[in-house]
């Protein structure tokens, strides 16, 4: 098994639609980024590229190529997803969690994990989304912005098991 991690941040925009694991949450401000600002899906992405070594989301979709101005997050989730299963990987699990004061996710958590699962080519019961707030301190705890965090699990690929029935480590 291989485990990546992956984090993402953004500060709330005016002007832009809330949008969190592929769900258009119903707010009065969204998040500022160069795509649709979809912390999930991006620290979900983080995660499985690390999981399987093919760097980050800001290599694989630059925020200075204008391919991906205002691109839908989920979709550039499941092109990282589509490379990880190229190099021979197989998708286990992702655990997210969300850290924000406001809106409340609950009434979008089972959404965001049909988006995310279908992203990934599995069912919602591979995928966890929770939710919580900073309890008022800091940056979060003012508003200003939300922070994700993801853990994500690959199969490795098959290798050849060494002659002799010694293990390698």
């Amino acid at each position: 098994m291989r485990v990546g991690i992956g984090y993402d941040s953004h500060p709330f925009a005016a002007g832009r639609k809330l949008i969190l694991g592929g769900v258009e949450i119903p707010n009065a401000k969204g998040l500022a980024g160069h795509s649709d600002a979809d912390a999930v899906a991006h620290a979900v992405t983080d995660a499985i590229l690390g999981a399987a070594g093919l760097g980050d989301v800001g290599r694989m979709f630059p925020s200075d190529d204008p391919r991906w101005k205002n691109a839908n997050s989920i979709d550039l989730l499941n092109k990282a997803f589509l490379k990880v299963v190229e190099a021979g990987f197989q998708f286990g699990h992702a655990d997210v969690t969300v850290i924000m004061e406001k809106p409340k996710l609950a009434p979008h958590i089972d959404a965001m994990k049909e988006r995310l699962a279908a992203a990934l080519l599995t069912g919602p019961a591979h995928v966890s989304v929770k939710a919580k707030t900073n309890e008022g301190m800091g940056w979060i705890g003012r508003g200003e912005g939300i922070a994700v965090m993801a853990v994500a699990t690959l199969a490795e690929p098959s290798a050849p098991r060494p002659s002799g029935g010694h293990s390698v480590i």
